[in-house]
């Protein structure tokens, strides 16, 4: 995919350099999906039109959001302030949750979440309740009611250090927490702390984990040992580990049967199945970070942070079927479906 290629993603018609479009647009166009990227480097989230690659509309943040996620109603989107740029970085980073209405597709709150700062991971669960890590105190907080909270309503020990993610189960009870310097996945109980915690070490350099369908297996990304590995998701014992080609950044669960790893040495997406056999991988044009899905087609929407675009695939036939320009190092991402 070259950046202003028009290309043609399945179903969603044209897909044009998202660089054309103003920052103050009108919006998308009726009955077209939407994605929300946050743009690390470019400090900001953007909107674009996912039928024409259009900007739609960029909201500006303090410097150095990270992830994002989007709750049921899609009403709401809430960014971690990082603060800086990358877990390598030095710096108190930011000790914020910004609130992002997607109907206004504008900021209109900030959660200050002071002494916890880095605010990295976030999650949120299926009664809409909201959880966000501080990597530098390594502490899980909650928010119950994260539309209307001025600040955490619960916390507790992530029980690892520099915490910078968690998979989060359906019901918000259970949180698996990867520690980038301690090399562990820690199982907490986000509602309540006086649980043990179980912690395993599944290799070194754990970033990204995701949850099977059913819950039961854990799968993490190990990216200094060039492995994908498989946790019991109850006992937190390694049942099952394969070495993987380059650096294993990100791990999704696609289906009951795939998982999907980006690779960012390799430039690669790799489909893997639950029980770790390779399928298939797919070379792209950037640097595969983060990955979104759509709900209701076979798309995947990868953030490439050196092209500063988004790589639309076919997770059918495996292949690049679109794209589109964003602002600087594209990270996290949603899909708003439309409403047609």
């Amino acid at each position: 995919m070259t950046r202003r290629t028009v290309l043609m993603a399945a179903g969603a018609g044209p897909l044009t350099s998202g660089l054309t479009a103003t920052a103050s647009g009108t919006g998308a166009a009726a009955g077209s999906d939407v994605l929300v990227v946050v743009e690390k480097s470019g400090h900001a989230v953007g909107f674009y039109d996912v039928s024409s690659g259009r900007l739609s509309r960029r909201v500006a943040l303090p410097q150095y959001p990270h992830e994002m996620v989007v709750d049921s109603r899609r009403r709401y989107a809430y960014v971690g302030h990082y603060g800086v740029r990358m877990s390598a970085s030095v710096g108190e980073g930011g000790s914020a949750v910004f609130v992002i209405d997607l109907a206004e597709r504008s900021l209109v709150r900030t959660i200050d979440t002071r002494p916890f700062n880095r605010i990295h991971g976030m999650g949120i669960d299926d009664r809409d309740r909201l959880y966000a890590l501080s990597e530098e105190k390594a502490v899980l907080l909650g928010f119950d009611t994260p539309a209307t909270d001025q600040a955490p309503t619960r916390a507790v020990p992530a029980h690892g250090l520099k915490t910078h993610l968690f998979a989060l189960s359906r019901d918000g009870e259970r949180a698996f927490v990867t520690g980038l310097l301690s090399h562990t996945v820690s199982l907490v109980r986000p509602h309540d702390a006086s649980v043990p915690p179980l912690v395993v070490t599944p290799g070194q350099l754990p970033e990204s984990s995701c949850l099977s369908r059913d819950e039961r297996t854990l799968y993490v990304g190990a990216r200094r040992s060039s492995a994908l590995v498989a946790v019991d998701a109850r006992t937190m014992k390694v049942v099952r580990s394969r070495t993987v080609d380059g650096d294993p950044l990100r791990v999704y669960t696609v289906d009951d049967e795939r998982l999907l790893v980006t690779d960012i040495v390799g430039r690669t997406l790799t489909l893997y199945s639950t029980t770790l056999r390779r399928i298939r991988s797919l070379r792209l044009e950037g640097i595969p970070a983060a990955v979104s899905f759509h709900p209701h087609r076979p798309l995947a929407y990868v953030s490439q942070l050196d092209t500063d675009s988004v790589a639309v695939v076919d997770l059918d036939r495996f292949s690049v079927v679109g794209g589109f320009d964003t602002g600087p190092e594209p990270d996290s991402s949603a899909l708003l479906p439309s409403a047609a």
